[in-house]
């Protein structure tokens, strides 16, 4: 089955008939719904949940028409209002509302209506307006309909008020749809970079004040042209999207939302604003777009990191710790999916080798596929400490023959029969040194003549300042306990933007540390193990420009690795294509703040991290030391 990045929606103002007498037929409803998803490309459709009827009696009830004073107001409505607000005059009628039966439901996003004012200058009218929304929702929820969109924020000067009757609906008993928001939100004819700046600003505000609660996302609506600046709106890759408003006017900043799978909600498909393809031209064209998009292409093409990452996306994962604990066969089974990196090492092995940390054996081949090719004798120590991994290496003997010999030990504190040429560890973690790279390599220079390298012979550890609600929500809003914003996970970032951009202050991603081995000045004791792990502390003190207004949620890290001279490993996001494509094996790191931290355009965001130790373990630390205009 061909994979799909974009779920297709029908937007409906109204239920299309020709009998206004038959607007309210269930059948005419449900027939609708099922042709629309069996004949027309779409998954879904979108539809107010209320009608006219409904706005004409909240109306006349809660509204007081230009020149009308409350006094001469209908004295009957004035009282049906508070008998209303009173919950005492009955709930939405049967006529006021566009579905009224589950299995009508199935396939529908509801909208709220559109001229509820949770933000109106008005008080009285943004009462009423939270009173007439919360029934709209509890009637969803009663119908189990998931999503509900909301009407956007359209007064910056009330947004605390919008936000504050948002986040009294997702606390509220007997409410549960997902509830999203139609942002941005503008009637002129083309949005600027001010107006995006504005917009982004209005949702942070509302989605700070819901305390980023998880059935709160966003509709990005399209309806007017975006401004050409690409950072302006990368910011909103970061945002919870799950919903794209698009109305048949404009397919802009599709390709780029692609690898988001967002469900697309396509307008006036029947206003024949196109002279030829009618309806179904526009879902057509949208498949087109989503197939010719490079994340679709990606994913397709087996061996890319799409390809193999499938799931893997924002999905945080602890780090591995081998010098701890003992990986399981389908680790190492993964990692030997990666045929970028065991290329690599193959082109910078042979002589007398020690691999390091040999696991199930993938390097050890791939040093004797080097020796092979460059007509080289030489002999390989496969070193390894995990038990269950060494039956494995030992199965493998006999297909490597006199060439290896397997040894079980601790690098750390095992002895080699001979001095090796070269030693070759596949230790590196994510952000460089994270998986102990250093700490183990420590005891493996032992093995080294003189004149031996190390493969790697060094790596580097990158930073950069990253906004993603997603990735902090997972982190901090999933368990309340705070120790897990102070652990550093790993993950493939999809919904997330890096804030900071090159400047005089430093570039877009800037270099934290680095290590080499074999190093000449450590203090080493008799077995030629170092005395004390202090050589192994790192400090790093980063300014970061942030050119334009975001939040920040936490810090990415990065890895760059020489394996030898000219042929390295890299995940660095500006340099991977050049220095190992399509690279597998590695995901960044993401290190959390606590909190989320408003960033105003134009900052200069002062961060530092260190890498320290104790004699028993290695820890990181992250701090924000702050950030001032520019």
């Amino acid at each position: 089955m061909a994979t799909r990045l974009f779920s297709l929606s029908l937007h409906v103002a109204t239920l299309p008939t020709e009998d206004a007498a038959d607007s309210h037929s269930k059948a005419s409803l449900q027939n609708f719904v099922h042709d629309t998803i069996e004949n027309k490309n779409y998954q879904s459709v979108t539809m107010p949940i209320t009608n006219q009827n409904w706005t004409q009696r909240w109306k006349n009830m809660c509204l007081t028409e230009p020149g009308q004073t409350e006094v001469k107001k209908d004295i009957e409505n004035q009282r049906a209002a508070e008998a209303w607000r009173a919950g005492s005059s009955g709930p939405l009628r049967r006529d006021e509302v566009n579905i009224t039966k589950i299995e009508e439901a199935e396939y529908i996003t509801g909208m709220a209506a559109d001229w509820l004012e949770l933000d109106s200058p008005d008080v009285w009218v943004r009462f009423d307006s939270e009173l007439a929304l919360k029934q709209e929702l509890a009637h969803a929820s009663y119908l189990g309909i998931q999503t509900v969109i909301l009407p956007p924020p359209r007064n910056r000067a009330h947004v605390t008020d919008y936000a504050r009757a948002v986040n009294s609906c997702l606390l509220g008993s007997g409410i549960s749809p997902y509830t999203h928001l139609s942002i941005p939100s503008t009637h002129a004819p083309v949005i600027s970079d001010a107006d995006l700046n504005s917009t982004w600003e209005m949702w942070d505000t509302i989605r700070s004040m819901c305390d980023y609660n998880s059935r709160l996302s966003l509709t990005l609506d399209l309806t007017a042209p975006l401004p050409s600046s690409l950072h302006s709106l990368s910011r909103w890759a970061a945002e919870p999207a799950r919903y794209i408003f698009l109305p048949a006017s404009s397919f802009d900043f599709l390709k780029d939302m692609a690898q988001h799978r967002p469900s697309v909600i396509l307008a006036n498909t029947h206003a024949s604003l196109h002279a030829t393809g009618g309806p179904q031209a526009y879902p057509q064209y949208i498949r087109h777009l989503e197939k010719s998009s490079p994340f679709y292409k990606a994913l397709e093409t087996p061996g890319t990191v799409e390809s193999f990452a499938q799931g893997y996306q924002d999905f945080l994962q602890a780090p591995l710790q081998p010098l701890m604990d003992n990986l399981q066969s389908s680790t190492y089974e993964t990692f030997e999916r990666d045929p970028v990196k065991y290329a690599k090492y193959e082109e910078v092995s042979s002589m007398v080798l020690c691999v390091a940390g040999a696991g199930r054996g993938g390097i050890v081949a791939r040093c004797l596929s080097a020796m092979v090719r460059s007509g080289r004798k030489g002999h390989i120590y496969a070193l390894e400490k995990n038990p269950n991994a060494y039956i494995t290496l030992q199965e493998r003997q006999e297909e490597w023959g006199d060439h290896v010999s397997v040894i079980f030990g601790d690098m750390r504190t095992t002895t080699l029969p001979e001095p090796a040429d070269i030693v070759v560890s596949e230790l590196l973690g994510s952000f460089g040194d994270n998986e102990l790279s250093p700490e183990c390599l420590d005891g493996a220079m032992r093995f080294l003549k003189p004149d031996g390298i190390s493969i790697p012979s060094s790596y580097t550890a990158h930073l950069a300042p990253l906004s993603s609600s997603k990735l902090w929500n997972e982190v901090c809003n999933s368990s309340r306990e705070r120790k897990h914003a102070e652990t550093p996970y790993v993950v493939m970032f999809q919904a997330v933007n890096i804030l900071s951009a090159d400047s005089p202050c430093g570039g877009r991603i800037q270099e934290a540390w680095g290590f080499i081995h074999p190093r000449s000045d450590v203090l080493v004791d008799t077995q030629g193990l170092p005395m004390t792990n202090t050589h192994n502390v790192r400090a790093a003190h980063l300014t970061f420009h942030v050119p334009y207004a975001g939040i920040l949620h936490g810090l990415a890290g990065y890895f760059e690795a020489c394996l030898y001279g000219d042929i390295g490993l890299s995940i660095h996001p500006e340099r991977q294509e050049f220095v190992s494509p399509n690279m597998l094996s590695w995901f960044p790191m993401f290190f959390p703040f606590k909190d989320p931290i408003y960033l105003p355009n134009n900052a200069e965001l002062e961060v530092s991290m260190w890498r320290l130790t104790d004699k028993r373990k290695v820890w990181y630390e992250w701090s924000l030391l702050g950030a001032r205009m520019d």
